[in-house]
């Protein structure tokens, strides 16, 4: 023990221990949408998690900037001192559209990238400047790529200038490079990113298969990639929002290959935190659907009336049965909720 102790102490650094003295930090960002939630950590209460990068991947205008930003919101809330970095590739976010989503635009700083090489230096000086920080001085921050799929290189832009007609063949090497960079940092600064990206139908695939751009780089340091599809949410002519689709390619928090289907407005309302419950509720039998209408508490209602006022029906004897319902849905095994872990702290 004390020859490790020795060598972990001479090849080390600051974040080197003993595995049985290393801390555990595992801790969850709210999404807003408790099925989402639960379908990316096994928990209700959960979330993304809050030291890796998570990958939402869609067909364009799945609303994948307006779910970045719904998380977004939702983090900003919950963390009064908090702050977002946003690299945008697609120069689509602006301070209206964020004040028109309630986003605090003073504690969002927007950061246009054009190249994968550009992101990379901008993201580890973002980081590293971050750790430089006194533990004490490091507010909540969130990062944001939004979308990977328009980066382009810095050899692919001058081969345009040249009006060469040539693939940038080292595209998905950079892209590998600059993740395998970034993860370990992120974990240490113990900072979240997001990061939206494109994708396209598997040509000759035996069923219609859906796969990610950008090469593998992002799968592999992605903890978690969902796969986004959506339909129209209407309030009478007017469309209002997107009832969307959601799926784990990849998770190593929640069981993979789970979907779900949550609700997202265009407005400020963002992510709709109940909508998605009933599903759940109605397979383990915690609320029975009778005919169209489902049976709480004796009365039976439409799905329609319990969303316009779900805290009514959603009481906390229900909430703590449809966490229990989550673990066994989505969970490997035993998931504590970002309560639970303060409490042992």
């Amino acid at each position: 023990m004390d020859l490790l102790n020795e060598i972990v102490k001479e090849i080390g650094s600051d974040y080197a221990t003993i595995a049985a003295d290393k801390k555990e930090t595992e801790s969850f960002i709210d999404t807003g949408s408790f099925i989402f939630n639960g379908l990316v950590s096994g928990s209700l209460t959960g979330g993304i998690s809050s030291n890796r990068i998570t990958a939402i991947a869609g067909e364009t205008s799945t609303g994948k900037t307006y779910f970045a930003l719904a998380v977004v919101k939702n983090f900003l809330d919950s963390n009064p001192n908090g702050n977002v970095l946003y690299f945008d590739t697609e120069s689509a976010v602006n301070k209206t559209l964020l004040e028109s989503r309630g986003i605090d635009t003073k504690r969002v700083g927007i950061v246009e990238v054009v190249t994968i090489e550009e992101f990379r230096t901008k993201a580890l000086k973002a980081v590293e400047i971050y750790l430089n920080k006194p533990t004490d001085e490091r507010t909540p921050c969130l990062f944001v790529l939004d979308s990977l799929g328009m980066l382009s290189t810095e050899k692919e832009i001058r081969d345009a200038l040249d009006d060469k007609q040539v693939r940038d063949m080292t595209k998905s090497q950079l892209v590998k490079g600059a993740f395998r960079m970034l993860t370990l940092k992120l974990g240490q600064a113990n900072v979240p990113l997001i990061v939206t990206n494109h994708t396209y139908d598997v040509i000759g695939a035996y069923v219609p298969t859906k796969e990610m751009g950008g090469g593998s780089g992002l799968k592999y340091a992605a903890s978690t990639i969902i796969y986004l599809s959506k339909s129209k949410e209407k309030d009478g002519k007017e469309v209002i929002g997107n009832i969307i689709k959601a799926k784990t390619a990849k998770s190593r928090l929640s069981k993979e290959n789970k979907q779900v289907e949550i609700r997202l407005f265009y407005d400020e309302r963002g992510l709709d935190k109940y909508y998605g419950l009933l599903d759940l509720a109605e397979k383990y039998d915690i609320i029975k659907k009778v005919g169209n209408r489902y049976d709480i508490n004796g009365k039976k209602v439409y799905a329609k009336e319990v969303y316009k006022n779900p805290e009514l029906y959603f009481d906390q004897f229900i909430m703590q049965a449809l966490e229990e319902c989550a673990m066994k849905e989505f969970s490997y095994g035993e998931v504590r909720s970002n309560d639970s872990k303060e409490s042992d702290s």
